[in-house]
């Protein structure tokens, strides 16, 4: 048996795409910028802990816990970022306010 005899290789080529089984989704402009908002806030957050990685690989000695504990704090703000819902506007308005406050935290650390 091949990959491509596989039940979920052959799902992939029945030429329907994926999107075709989701519900269809109006979204205001409001509900648009909210969403876009909170995104930008959590790739915000990534940011600062880019900047506070490249601050502590500039130290003459480096602490790899700190850099290891900033990496894995970006993988979870990836995560969190692709469970951003834009019709949870409670979920939404949350996310903004947290994560901008996060990287505010995170860049105040570094001066």
């Amino acid at each position: 048996m091949t990959a491509q005899d596989t039940p979920r290789d052959a799902s992939r080529n029945t030429g329907i795409s994926v999107t075709h089984s989701l519900e269809p989704h109006d979204w205001s402009n409001e509900e648009t910028a909210a969403y876009e908002a909170a995104v930008e806030a959590v790739n915000g957050a990534v940011g600062a802990y880019s900047a506070l990685i490249a601050a502590e690989e500039a130290k003459d000695a480096p602490e790899p816990a700190v850099i290891e504990a900033a990496r894995a704090a970006q993988g979870r703000l990836a995560k969190e970022r692709e469970g951003l819902r834009s019709a949870d506007r409670d979920q939404i308005a949350e996310a903004r306010s947290r994560y901008a406050d996060l990287a505010r935290e995170i860049l105040a650390s570094l001066t």
